[in-house]
């Protein structure tokens, strides 16, 4: 079998003990394992639906993100707090978990603490150099983007996308609005279009 530690790291496992208490392996000589994408992209996404979210998840780390940020936003359907907050950000991890599993990814990517998204944009955004959010009405695409030298931010709305009052502070912090062609896309769709497109024009698809 084969197994990996999160952090780039693959190697050869040989099956020692099963107890009920878990398992004993004896790790074995290091695979080479497929390298990650050389774009440095993280996903600011806004919280959706159960079933939404872990789509979203799953398919972003099969694209290649090195980070996601789930961000509570006004049309976020439902907040969660405590013990249900952890509870959910703990199965939003085992998703990313499985994700990479199935991908053949040795490196997890990082999930961020959830915040809300007023507080996260008010507070400062990243140094990355690319700004972007998911924005239909938006006049320019990202074919029309020049490739960037450095990190990649992408934000999307939850279901029904950010309101005029969240896109007025993202164009303030920094973030351009880019249309996903002419049709309007589900937050799940919009995200996974977008990812696909920049891999697809920067990134390892090309």
């Amino acid at each position: 079998m084969r197994v990996f530690d999160g952090q780039g790291c693959e190697h050869q496992a040989q099956l020692l003990e099963v107890t009920r208490s878990g398992i004993t392996l004896g790790i074995e000589v290091a695979i080479t394992t497929t390298p990650e994408s050389h774009l440095q992209i993280t996903l600011l996404q806004g919280i959706a639906r159960n079933d939404h979210m872990d789509l979203v998840l799953q398919k972003a780390v099969e694209l290649g993100v090195q980070a996601i940020q789930p961000l509570w936003m006004q049309r976020s359907q439902t907040r969660l707090k405590g013990e249900r907050l952890e509870k959910r950000s703990n199965h939003w991890q085992g998703v990313i978990i499985s994700a990479c599993e199935q991908c053949g990814r040795a490196t997890i990517p990082q999930l961020s603490p959830t915040e809300d998204y007023s507080s996260w944009i008010n507070n400062g955004t990243s140094d990355d150099e690319l700004l972007l959010m998911i924005q239909p009405e938006a006049q320019s695409c990202l074919r029309e983007r020049e490739k960037p030298a450095g990190r990649i931010a992408i934000l999307v709305g939850p279901e029904g996308g950010l309101t005029p009052e969240e896109q007025v502070l993202a164009g303030a912090a920094g973030f351009t609005g880019i249309r996903m062609g002419p049709r309007i896309l589900r937050t799940e769709t919009a995200a996974l279009a977008a990812l696909a497109g920049i891999q697809t024009l920067w990134g390892d698809f090309s």
